[in-house]
This record gives structure tokens, C-alpha cells and sequence, in this order.
């Protein structure tokens, strides 16, 4: 951890990416290219790509930094700063890192909210964090960017807010990734009840990001609630990844809320499609997302990705990616602890 204080500004400052998955590949590249920010290692989970050297690994020149799977090496570079964007969350090998007096940005959404973390994992986070003096930070673009910063800033227009709802839309028709698709995702088939674990799943990472919102802005909340459901092909859909049959699952759409006196005030709904000719009435958008508040302010908001279906796996991690990496400069300034969007400044993108 770098001098506290509120703004971005100092020497460089030496970053380690770990794992160089779809987001941390780009999270890579963006280290590499960014004013503020010096590339000091690369941690790799794979022998293959150890030894690498770090450009190779996210489509660059070669920069001079060779990747390693030895934990060892990592913590000896005393890097101010970690990136990590691995898949699943190893919290020894995060307080480790931590306790090391490294700060950590990471695109997982494990600690979009402090307060409400189970307690078997908060306090070992932030007694490694006290150790070494370093600071914790989840962001990314959704939960993170759509989900609190934006929210904050547009509550500063009202006065009252009675409901505040942001749709997310991915239109996945040309997306060739038939085993995400139909397999993973269920698409092309009949359509039963929704999966409980993908519920689960997005609720547990969208919950904690409205209740952040909440919290800030003083409205109760009585808890947060999940749901799931579908709309089918009223045609035959034919999409990059195969064929989706008439009567077969089209469109899929997953609500967060957050639920005062049995009424949402806050939502979060994840809106995805392999086509528009539905047996439901669903007002699918261009990817995206839209929102909506309503209050003495009220606003109506369209946040489109002017990409070409083609093209949308190749550009959007970069709408995650790119927010951590601007991200890494105030969190090495930041106070020790785990720290949420309402804890740093205004993160803003140093392009010079």
C-alpha cells in the first residue's frame, strides 16, 4: 500500500497479474499499456504457460516478464498491487498475498459488500489485511460499474427514490459456443424450471452489490430475492452455435431484487437471448444495459455496446477488465481492509 490520500497520482506502480484467463488476459494487456502501472509478474495456474513471457500471453510484443506457477516467486517480488481474476476464489493464497503487504483489485464478486460477508471468510480477509497494511477491492463492470457506480452518481439528482431497476442485455445469437449455449446455459431445450443454481448463483453475486446501494443511499431493505424464467422460440432460430427449435427455450431472464414490505425497490435483471420471435412478451433491447429510476428525478437510460453481435465475446471483457485495472492506483491508496465502491474516490481512467 501506497501514502493514503484522494486521488490517483504517484510513481508507478508495480503490479502482478494473477491468472491469464478471458478476463485476466485482458486485465494483463491493459496492466502493460497503462501510464500509471509497471507489469512486475504474472502468476499462471498451468505448467504450459509458465515461462511464458507475458506479452505472448495476452496478445503483445514480448515485454520481458516471464510468467510463473510458483506462488514463492510471486510474494517475493513485493509488487504493490495483485490483479486476481482466477476462477474459483482460494482465500489462503488471497490472505497470503494480502498479508504480505500486497493490495489486491479483483474482477470476483465475493466482497462488493463488507458488512454482510460471512464472517469465516471476512475475518480472516481483514486480519491478513491489518498484517500487512493492504487493501482489498471487487470491481468489474456488472456487478461493480452498472450495479453501484452508476446508481451513486444518479442518485445525486433526487431527492426521493421509490425503485431503481437495471437490465442487462446480451444478445448471444452469434456467439459459437454451442457447449455454453445448450449444455451449460440450457438453451434449445423444452423449458422446465428454472435452474436453481444459476438463480442462486447471480443472486449471491448482485445481492451484496444492491445492498451496498442501499445501504449508502439509507433505504431499508427487508432482504434480497431471486427468480428465473423463460420465454421459448415460436420459430425456428438459427444462431451461430446451432439450430434452436420451436417450443424450445429462446430467452432467459434472472431478477435480483431488493425487497422492502413485499415490493422491489432495487433490481437487477440479467436479460439473455438467441432471438426475438418469443412466446412472451419480453421488450428485449440491443446488448447492453437500460435503467430506469423512479422518484421526484425520474430518468430512463439506454447504455448500448455499439458491437456487432460477431464481435461482443471478443470486446466485452474488456468492460470488466478495463474497470479493475483504472481501479489499482486508488485501492494502493486506500486505508487497510476490504474496501467497496463507497469507500474509494471516483475511479476515472488515466489515458495519458
Amino acid at each position: 500500500m501506497r501514502s493514503q490520500g484522494g486521488t490517483a497520482a504517484g510513481p508507478p506502480y508495480r503490479v502482478v497479474q494473477w491468472a491469464t484467463g478471458n478476463i485476466g488476459s485482458r486485465t494483463l494487456r491493459a496492466t502493460i499499456q497503462h501510464p500509471q502501472l509497471e507489469l512486475a509478474g504474472v502468476y499462471v495456474h498451468t505448467p504450459a504457460k509458465a515461462g511464458r513471457d507475458a506479452g505472448d500471453l495476452c496478445g503483445l510484443p514480448p515485454v520481458g516478464v516471464a510468467a510463473t506457477d510458483d506462488i514463492e516467486e510471486i510474494l517475493a517480488l513485493g509488487a504493490d498491487c495483485v490483479l486476481y481474476t482466477p476462477r474459483e476464489l482460494d482465500v489462503d493464497v488471497l490472505c497470503r498475498l494480502l498479508a504480505s503487504g500486497t493490495d489486491v483489485v479483483t474482477t470476483r464478486t465475493d466482497f462488493h459488500h463488507r458488512d454482510r460477508l460471512d464472517p469465516t471468510l471476512r475475518e480472516p480477509v481483514e486480519s491478513a489485511c491489518r498484517k500487512g497494511a493492504s487493501s482489498l477491492h471487487s470491481t468489474g463492470s456488472s456487478p461493480g460499474f452498472i450495479t453501484e457506480a452508476i446508481p451513486l452518481v444518479l442518485s445525486s439528482i433526487q431527492r426521493r427514490l421509490d425503485s431503481l431497476l437495471i437490465e442487462e442485455y446480451a444478445n448471444l445469437s452469434r456467439r459459437d459456443s454451442p457447449a455454453l449455449l445448450f449444455e451449460v446455459m440450457g438453451f434449445g431445450r423444452p423449458p422446465t424450471e428454472f435452474d436453481a443454481g444459476r438463480v442462486q448463483g447471480l443472486g449471491a453475486s448482485f445481492g451484496p452489490s444492491l445492498r451496498l446501494v442501499a445501504d449508502t443511499l439509507g433505504i431499508r431493505l427487508d432482504g434480497i430475492e431471486a427468480s428465473g424464467e423463460v420465454a421459448c422460440a415460436r420459430s425456428h432460430i438459427r444462431i451461430a452455435a446451432g439450430t434452436i427449435e420451436p417450443g424450445t427455450v429462446a430467452a432467459q431472464r434472472i431478477t435480483v431484487a431488493g425487497v422492502r414490505d413485499g415490493h422491489p425497490v432495487l433490481r437487477f435483471r440479467a436479460n439473455w437471448y438467441c432471438g426475438t420471435d418469443l412466446d412472451r412478451d419480453w421488450d428485449l433491447r440491443s446488448t447492453g444495459w437500460h435503467v430506469t429510476l423512479d422518484g421526484d428525478a425520474p430518468l430512463d437510460i439506454d447504455i448500448r455496446f455499439p458491437v456487432p453481435p460477431e464481435k461482443l465475446a471478443a470486446v466485452s471483457p474488456s468492460y470488466t477488465a478495463n474497470r479493475a485495472v483504472n481501479a489499482v492506483p486508488y485501492v494502493c491508496q486506500a486505508p487497510p481492509g476490504i474496501r467497496t465502491t463507497t469507500d474509494l474516490p471516483q475511479i476515472v481512467a488515466a489515458l495519458g
